[in-house]
């Protein structure tokens, strides 16, 4: 084994050492198009010459603002309009906001993906949901090298994460190298069956030479040092031991080393484990079937089951720890689940920490258990229930100090994150000209004098409605939130230009404006001012329908406000009954 690594090692030496006979007066764009200004949607380009890579292509989830919306990825049209130059996706991991967006780039392009076993294996079941067949999947490992036109060379480096084989990036470019650190922590203890990040080859590649660092900087805030997963097997022991509840454990379904440590538990103490959650089962099947989860016979069983046994014999794990609508738990507090009833006899553990932005979804969730006498654990009551899979401050100086970039982008988190792990790299030393905060859509140029800016690329969230892709813009989005707030009135009429009469109508029809029954009058107001707009319009011979719809839809709106200071969408629908 140890000769293996040692011929891999010199293999990977001999490619990043060779003459590259690329013109190095090029300089490499960096093209971030998400993940540099939120959580989620993490995806950035790197382009050299007539060579463009991507890695990862992530989802985020939708904002309070963005009614109706199932997904938000990123946008693609800079790979599309460089499609012959593509080389290849590169994946870091295996979490939604990393590789969720994939399946709609590649109904859009043919392009080679890269990724580790479980990162692989995890999206194949993700693009068979959405119809994709034979897609060209390409398993790595780290300490393998991978060449990418003539630009770049990808080795795939160890890291620790909340799910396994994550891996950092060294790209060898012809500028220099550039490490691309994907999301990461170092554990020094990590679970059975996982293994430390590799810090000998971060050192190592530091010592020879780092032209760029791009780093995770979600805990850039959080001073110290980030617990090891192990903590959580220790937490989980302890509630497990002289329980006598029904156990419910909701987390992110792809944190594998999570779901393990459950079962761990639940077997050491007797119990049966049931699963709900699409997504985690997903997760369950293909991290089983690849070898990186154990599951003994015989500890599974489907939720239909749990009524053979008693509390004290199961252990229930779900999704929902974000509060997701429909998921698992969501439906479980809220009592709408078909199979699952929770009460005073059950422990719900939220393992996993609030995504910013989801806080009140999941105070929603919590209020509603509190409600149904279950007893609730989260990171605010019982810290230990949980850890993050990204480092905090020092293991970023850490970072920093092995590779000892020559220049500095941070990556993946809210814009703070970003400015705090930009000031961590003052800390440790580097010029702020050394340091540039990136935005989404606009190329930093790494060149030999240093970074600017270039120029920009498109880069808008793209919004996923149901089977539409982009369908729903900002027009449609601003219309939305205006029927949520107050509300949309139709009034429709049948008009006869061929005797100058109104036919039919006006009917008015209103959602979310007022409750009809106890505003009779005000419709009645609205009825008779919509007809003395349309018989004038009639009387004075054929209008331009169009010019008719804008004067109905102001002058309603207007005398709308003027009683009820409330701003509806008032939509005038006419139609022509002509005698021929």
């Amino acid at each position: 084994m140890a000769k293996k690594k040692e011929k891999e090692a010199a293999k990977t030496e001999k490619k990043i050492n060779k003459t590259n006979k690329k013109d190095v007066g090029e300089k490499l764009k960096v093209i971030p198009i998400g993940g540099v200004d939120g959580i989620g949607m993490n995806m950035t380009l790197l382009e050299h010459g007539e060579d463009l890579i991507a890695v990862d292509c992530g989802v985020a989830f939708p904002e309070d603002d963005m009614p109706g919306v199932d997904l938000v990825i990123p946008d693609f049209t800079y790979i599309l309009r460089n499609s012959d130059n593509f080389r290849g996706l590169i994946l870091t991991h295996g979490h939604e906001d990393h590789i969720g967006a994939v399946p709609y780039l590649l109904k859009q392009i043919n392009v080679p993906v890269y990724g580790t076993p479980l990162t692989l294996g995890i999206l194949r079941l993700k693009l068979a949901e959405h119809g994709i067949k034979n897609p060209d999947l390409r398993e790595v490992f780290p300490g393998e090298t991978v060449i990418f036109g003539d630009a770049f060379d990808v080795e795939f480096i160890k890291v620790n994460h909340s799910i396994p084989d994550a891996v950092a990036l060294c790209i060898t470019t012809p500028v220099g190298r550039v490490i691309h650190t994907g999301d990461f922590k170092i554990d020094l203890t990590p679970t059975k069956g996982d293994e430390p990040i590799d810090l000998y080859r971060l050192a190592s590649l530091g010592h020879k030479g780092v032209k760029l660092l791009m780093a995770d900087s979600t805990n850039a805030e959080r001073e110290g040092y980030t617990p090891s997963e192990s903590v959580v097997g220790n937490s989980f022991d302890k509630l497990f031991y002289g329980c006598e509840k029904r156990i419910v454990i909701a987390t992110f379904s792809s944190n594998v080393h999570r779901i393990q440590q459950v079962i761990d538990a639940a077997v050491k103490y007797g119990r049966k484990v049931a699963v709900t959650g699409r997504s985690m089962l997903n997760v369950l099947k293909a991290a089983t079937e690849l070898g990186y989860m154990s599951v003994p016979e015989g500890t599974i069983i489907d939720p239909a089951e749990m009524r053979l046994y008693k509390d004290s014999q199961l252990t229930l794990l779900t999704t929902g720890s974000q509060g997701e609508r429909m998921s698992g738990l969501y439906r479980m507090a809220n009592e709408e689940h078909s199979l699952i009833t929770l009460g005073a006899n059950d422990i719900v553990v939220l393992s996993a920490s609030a995504i910013p932005g989801n806080e009140k979804l999941i105070g929603n969730i919590v209020n509603g258990l509190y409600k149904l006498g279950v007893e609730v654990l989260t990171v605010d009551t019982e810290e230990s229930v949980h850890v993050s899979g990204h480092a905090c401050r020092e293991e970023l100086k850490l970072m920093h100090a092995l590779t000892k970039p020559e220049f500095f982008i941070p990556l993946h988190g809210e814009y703070k994150h970003l400015c705090a792990h930009a000031s961590l790299a003052r800390e440790m030393g580097m010029k702020s000209k050394n340091i540039m905060i990136p935005e989404n859509g606009k190329i930093i140029e790494v060149g030999k004098r240093g970074l600017a800016w270039g120029s920009t690329v498109p880069a808008e969230q793209v919004l996923v409605d149901g089977y539409g892709v982009g369908d729903v813009g900002a027009t449609v989005l601003k219309d939305r939130l205006h029927m949520a707030e107050d509300g949309i009135i139709v009034v429709s009429a049948t008009v006869d230009f061929t005797i100058s009469e109104m036919t039919a109508g006006p009917e008015i029809i209103t959602r979310g404006f007022v409750y009809a029954k106890e505003n009779g009058q005000l419709l009645e107001e609205l009825t008779d001012k919509a007809a003395e707009l349309i018989r004038k319009a009639v009387y004075n011979g054929k209008p331009d329908m169009f010019a008719l719809k804008e004067r109905e839809k102001t002058a309603l709106s207007s005398y709308i406000y003027s009683k009820t200071k409330k701003k509806p969408i008032v939509l005038p629908v006419f139609t022509e009954n002509e005698i021929y």
